[in-house]
C-alpha cells in the first residue's frame, strides 16, 4: 500500500528546510526527500586532499542535506534588491517582512549578530563607485562563514528531524499528477509516495531535472539569463577598502563595447577558490569560492559574471553554460587559471609564469592556460572592461598579477510559471528556491520555502 502524506518536500536545502520548519508548527504528516547525503557525511576529496576533482556524482559540495548553501560562503543578504525574484511575486514590502522573519530564524540557530554594509562609510563608497562608472548596491549582510553555515543548517535540521519523516539518498524521478492536481512522486528506486501538497525545492543541482519534468507535464517555462564568467583572486589588501565595510561588494557595470551587464558575486575576503562538480550523471567541473569565519588566507576572491538574455528560439541556458564549462574542462581536466596580464598580452599562462606572479593561487590544482579558448570574445571583453573600471575604485584589481579562474557558471535555469504563492500550474504543487529559478542565495531561497508552506497551512 502506498503511504500518503499531507506534504512532501523534494530537496533538503535551505528552501526545503525552511518550508519544513514552517509546516512542522502544525500537526502535519511531512516527508522530506533528499537525493544527497546527511550534512555530517558530506565531504569533498579534492578540497580535503588537494587532489584533482574526480568528479563525484553527486558532488557533496552542492548536493545533500543543507543543499549547496551548507558549504557556501554563508552570506545572508538581508535585502529584497538582490538574491532572487521574490519581489516580483510578493511585492517588496512583503518580501522585506519575510526576510526579517527568516533572519530571526537564522539568528535563533546561531547566526552572528554582526552586520556589514551599514553606516556612513557606505555612502562614501557608493559615491566613489559612481565616479568609476560602477553601480554599488549596498545592503546589510551577515557572514556565517563556510564552517558555521553548515553548523547553523545542521542545528535547524536537528531541531526539525524529530517532527518529520525524511529519506536521504533518495532521488525523485517523476511527479505524479491526476486531473490537473498533484498526487505524489516516484523515486528512482521505484517507490511511490502520495501527498495532498508537494513542494519542489531541488536546488541548483536539481534544476535540470525540474525543467525536464516541467516539459513532460507541459508546464509553461521561462528562461532566466545565463550568468557566465570567471573567479578573480587578488591580495586581500587590495579589496580591503570595500570588504572591511561591506564584506560583500555588489558592483554592477555596463560594458562599453557590448552594453552587457557585468556584476560581482560571492565575494570571499580571506577566502579560498574551490572546484565543484555539477550535472549529476554527466558532470562538469566549475569554480567557486569559500570564506571561513576563523581561517583566513592572504587573498580575496570573487566571481565576475556576465548576464546574457538570449532571443528565441534559444531556450537552453543550462545546456549553454554546461557547454562552456566543458570547454574549460577539456582544456584543463578541471579549472583553467590565467594571469590577467597574460590574457591582456594574448598569451597563455604557464606554471612558471604563475610561480613568478605576486598573487599565489589558493586553488593549487588549477591548470595554467588560456581562458580565451573557453570563453567567447564578447565575455572576455566585458570582464576586462569591468576589471579596469574596478581598478579606479580599488587600485590593484586590474594588476598584471591578478588571477582569473574559469569558468564560473551560475545555473539559474528555467523557472516554471508561478502564482504569487509560488504554486505551479499543477494544483497544490509549489516550486521554491534556486532550482526553481526564484532565488539566487540563502535568504530568498529560505523565504520562498516559507511562502509555499504558509499557503499550504492557510488552505488547510
Amino acid at each position: 500500500m502506498t503511504k500518503k502524506y499531507d506534504v512532501i518536500i523534494v530537496g533538503g536545502g535551505p528552501a526545503g528546510i525552511f518550508a519544513a520548519l514552517e509546516l512542522a508548527l502544525d500537526d502535519l504528516r511531512i516527508l522530506l526527500l533528499e537525493g544527497g547525503r546527511d550534512i555530517d557525511k558530506r565531504q569533498c576529496p579534492a578540497r580535503d586532499t588537494g587532489q584533482p576533482c574526480p568528479p563525484c556524482s553527486p558532488c557533496d559540495l552542492v548536493c545533500g542535506l543543507g543543499g549547496a548553501g551548507a558549504f557556501s560562503d554563508g552570506k545572508l543578504t538581508l535585502t529584497s534588491r538582490v538574491g532572487g525574484r521574490l519581489p516580483g511575486y510578493l511585492g517588496e514590502d512583503q518580501t522585506e517582512a519575510l526576510i526579517k522573519y527568516v533572519d530571526e530564524v537564522y539568528l535563533k540557530f546561531g547566526a552572528p549578530d554582526k552586520l556589514y554594509g551599514t553606516g556612513k562609510k557606505v555612502d562614501k563608497l557608493r559615491q566613489q563607485a559612481d565616479l568609476a562608472g560602477l553601480k554599488l548596491v549596498p545592503m546589510p549582510i551577515r557572514h556565517l562563514g563556510t564552517e558555521h553555515c553548515r553548523l547553523v543548517l545542521k542545528a535547524m535540521w536537528d531541531n526539525l528531524s524529530p517532527h518529520i519523516e525524511s529519506r536521504l539518498r533518495t532521488a525523485v524521478s517523476s511527479i505524479i499528477v491526476e486531473r490537473g492536481k498533484v498526487k505524489g512522486v516516484k523515486t528512482e528506486a521505484g517507490e511511490s509516495f502520495e501527498c495532498d501538497y508537494l513542494i519542489l525545492a531541488p536546488g541548483r543541482e536539481g534544476a535540470d531535472w525540474l525543467a525536464k519534468e516541467a516539459e513532460r507535464l507541459k508546464l509553461t517555462m521561462h528562461s532566466n539569463p545565463v550568468d557566465v564568467g570567471v573567479r578573480v583572486e587578488v591580495p586581500a589588501a587590495v579589496m580591503a577598502p570595500l570588504t572591511d565595510v561591506l564584506y560583500e561588494s555588489k558592483l554592477e557595470f555596463l560594458s562599453k563595447s557590448f552594453d552587457d551587464r557585468v556584476r560581482t558575486f560571492c565575494m570571499c575576503p580571506g577566502g579560498e577558490v574551490i572546484m565543484e562538480s555539477t550535472g549529476g550523471c554527466d558532470p562538469v567541473i566549475t569554480v567557486n569560492g569559500h570564506s571561513y569565519a576563523e581561517r583566513k588566507t592572504e587573498n580575496t576572491n570573487f566571481a565576475l559574471l556576465v548576464s546574457t538574455a538570449f532571443t528565441k528560439p534559444f531556450n537552453q541556458p543550462i545546456a549553454y553554460g554546461r557547454y562552456l564549462a566543458r570547454l574549460a574542462n577539456i582544456l584543463s581536466s578541471g579549472v583553467l587559471l590565467q594571469r590577467l596580464g597574460d590574457l591582456m598580452e594574448g598569451r597563455r599562462s604557464t606554471p612558471e609564469r604563475i610561480e613568478r606572479g605576486l598573487t599565489k593561487p589558493t586553488l593549487q590544482n588549477a591548470t595554467p592556460g588560456d581562458l580565451s579558448f573557453a570563453l567567447p570574445y564578447r565575455y572576455i571583453t566585458d570582464l576586462v572592461e569591468m576589471l579596469q573600471a574596478m581598478d579606479k575604485l580599488v587600485p590593484g584589481v586590474a594588476s598584471h598579477h591578478t588571477l582569473l579562474y574559469g569558468i564560473e557558471v551560475k545555473f539559474y535555469s528555467s523557472r516554471p510559471q508561478l502564482s504569487p504563492s509560488l504554486e505551479t500550474e499543477v494544483g497544490n504543487m509549489f516550486a521554491v528556491g534556486d532550482g526553481a529559478g526564484v532565488s539566487r542565495g540563502l535568504i530568498q531561497a529560505s523565504v520562498s520555502g516559507v511562502v509555499a508552506a504558509r499557503e499550504i497551512v492557510r488552505r488547510r
